[in-house]
């Protein structure tokens, strides 16, 4: 489930920054106390998980000891640290859902679940049928490709 969520948000590996960049000024919360200091248009997807928000950089570098609300960029140019942000929010964070992904697999509720916690909000409810639809695709193929069944729950 990790690795097919992996997939999708990177383009299979090969995208470590989020590629529309219309999107990267919309991603400061400016009604958080510690502001944007790194620049309004910092907080931008990157990572295996794409991390954006600035409430997100700030919790990730909290939890790993490393100041990615002023230093962003670590998550782009340093690979150990895009990897500890992408497993933290898998263990750690619901985001837009009810559980973290790592909890919804684990406890039953399904693929689904992971997609309604990494970016439900965009994607769930009939809101992005296809970007859905890809996650599973990829999620099917990962789950062949381990010789696993997939279990129930696949969409969200």
């Amino acid at each position: 489930a990790f690795l097919a969520n992996v997939s999708h948000e990177t383009g299979g590996l090969v995208y470590v920054v989020e590629q529309n960049t219309a999107n990267y000024p919309h991603y400061c919360d400016a009604s958080q106390p510690y502001g944007c200091p790194a620049g309004t248009d910092k907080y931008y997807g990157r990572g295996p998980v794409q991390l954006s928000w600035n409430f997100n950089y700030k919790a990730a570098g909290d939890a790993l000891g490393i100041d990615l609300l002023n230093n962003p960029d670590l998550v782009q140019n340093d690979s150990a640290v895009a990897w500890k942000t992408g497993l933290w929010y898998w263990n750690t964070q619901s985001g837009p859902g009810t559980m973290t992904p790592h909890d919804a697999m684990v406890n039953g509720a399904g693929f689904g679940e992971t997609i309604r916690s990494i970016n439900g909000s965009l994607e769930c409810d009939g809101r992005n049928p296809a970007q859905v639809q890809s996650r599973i695709d990829n999620y099917e193929r990962f789950t062949q490709l381990l010789g696993v069944e997939p279990g129930g729950n696949l969409s969200c």
